[in-house]
C-alpha cells in the first residue's frame, strides 16, 4: 500500500472506533526524558483533531511540573511554529478547523509530542500528508536537540511505511498498549 492508501484505511478505522479515552502512564514519558538526559523544559504539544489522541491531560501535568507548554500554529507558506500556551488560555480556530494558540510568543520545544495517522516498527510515521511536522522537525534540529514522541493507538501500527528523503523518523512512539 502507498501512503495515501494507508492514511485512508487507518483514518477510517480511527473514525469508526471513536475512542474517547487514552490511558497513559505519565511516568513513562518522564522516564524517556530522564534516560535521554533532556534538561530543557519546553514541551511542544498538539490539540487533538479528527479522532487523534487527546493529550491535554499530559500537557496539564507538564504545566504543573513547570514546563513551558507550546502548541503549533500554521504560518505562511505552509510552515509551522510553536507558540507558548497555557491550558487556561483561549485558542483560535485555523483554516483547517484546528485550535491554535493566539500567543505570538514563539518557543522551540525540547520535547515534541507528535500526532500521527499510522506508524511502523521503525518509527516511521504518516500524518495527514502536508509535511508540516517533517519540515518543522528538520528546522528545529538545526537549532537544538529535540526528542520526538508520537502518540497513537496500537491499531494504527502497519507493517511498513513507504518513506522518502523528506520523511523524518520519530524517536519514540507511545500507544495504548
Amino acid at each position: 500500500m502507498n501512503k495515501s492508501q494507508i492514511r485512508k484505511k487507518i483514518l477510517k478505522i480511527r473514525k469508526q472506533k471513536k475512542i474517547k479515552k487514552f490511558i497513559f502512564n505519565f511516568n513513562l514519558i518522564l522516564n524517556i526524558l530522564k534516560k535521554n538526559k533532556v534538561s530543557g523544559k519546553i514541551i511542544g504539544g498538539y490539540y487533538a483533531y479528527n479522532y487523534e489522541i487527546d493529550i491535554l491531560k499530559i500537557l496539564e501535568k507538564f504545566e504543573k511540573k513547570k514546563f513551558i507548554v507550546t502548541l503549533p500554529k500554521i504560518t505562511k507558506k505552509s510552515q509551522m511554529n510553536f507558540y507558548q500556551w497555557s491550558t487556561n488560555h483561549p485558542l483560535a480556530i485555523n483554516k483547517f478547523g484546528i485550535p491554535e494558540p493566539i500567543s505570538e510568543n514563539v518557543k522551540f520545544p525540547d520535547i515534541l509530542l507528535v500526532p500521527l495517522v499510522a506508524f511502523d516498527k521503525n518509527f516511521n510515521r504518516i500524518g495527514y500528508g502536508g509535511g508540516f511536522y517533517d519540515r518543522y522537525i528538520e528546522k528545529i534540529r538545526k537549532r537544538k536537540k529535540v526528542i520526538t514522541i508520537g502518540f497513537a493507538y496500537s491499531f494504527q501500527k502497519v507493517k511498513k511505511i513507504p518513506t522518502n528523503n523528506y520523511d523524518i523518523k520519530l524517536d519514540f512512539i507511545i500507544t495504548n498498549k
